[in-house]
């Protein structure tokens, strides 16, 4: 992206994430017209997600920061596919978006967003919790975008009286211009990551959990250190 533009943007699935990227990354540069010494930053999805996709994508991400000198953003997927999914879809305002992972082990990633004139408020901070206790807080009108899990959470809160819809997360092609806007944006109000600092989003039961009912309380959620979410999430359309 520059000035606000697309210049050029990929989509394709890999056999290996690590043989692979370095040429996606310069082929998606070609078709821009830009060399990679002219990038002034390079936003990255920090997860939750696969552990190993995250690893070899921001380790490629953090070479890059080191070999050019670029700015470094990373942007947590939950905040990246809750946005495309109001960037492809028409939502009213005032509903609940929520993203839903598969995290193994009988669980999911999962976040609330209510949606706003301007773009999404979120409401949770990023949870590993089980669907029987993720339903209870999708209220009676929730979009679930996702993989199968959030078909599997749609249907736990249809059965619990609620009108809950299902978006899966292959048909999200905004997915990567998402990324690259809420990373410019962070890049506006001077924000950038340090690549020592910097690591992928692992997200544990133990660590975020449901403290409130963000549905009738509009309380934040916070995780084990505290931290509030930022308070809203501009709509980059």
């Amino acid at each position: 992206m520059a000035d606000g533009r697309v210049l050029a943007e990929a989509w394709r699935s890999v056999v290996s994430h690590g043989a692979e990227l370095p040429e996606a990354v310069a082929g998606l540069l070609g078709r821009a017209g830009l060399s990679i010494r002219e990038l002034r930053a390079i936003a990255v999805g920090i997860g939750p997600g696969s552990f190993t996709g995250l690893r070899v994508g921001l380790s490629y991400a953090k070479g890059l920061k080191l070999a050019t000198g670029c700015a470094l953003l990373g942007i947590p997927s939950l905040d990246s596919l809750a946005l495309a999914a109001l960037a492809e879809t028409s939502i009213a305002p005032g509903r609940l978006i929520c993203p839903v992972l598969d995290a193994r082990r009988g669980e999911v990633y999962a976040a609330l967003y209510r949606t706003s004139g301007d773009g999404l408020k979120k409401l949770s901070d990023d949870l590993v919790v089980t669907l029987e206790n993720l339903a209870p807080h999708l209220g009676t009108d929730a979009l679930l975008v996702g993989d199968a899990k959030a078909e599997e959470a749609r249907r736990l809160a249809v059965r619990a009286g609620g009108q809950a819809t299902y978006l899966e997360m292959t048909s999200l092609r905004l997915r990567g211009r998402v990324v690259a806007a809420l990373g410019a944006a962070r890049l506006a109000a001077g924000e950038t990551d340090s690549a020592s600092i910097l690591e992928p989003r692992y997200v544990r039961s133990a660590e975020a959990i449901f403290r409130t009912d963000p549905l009738t309380s509009g309380a934040m959620v916070n995780g084990a250190e505290g931290r509030r979410t930022h308070p809203s999430i501009r709509d980059q359309r």
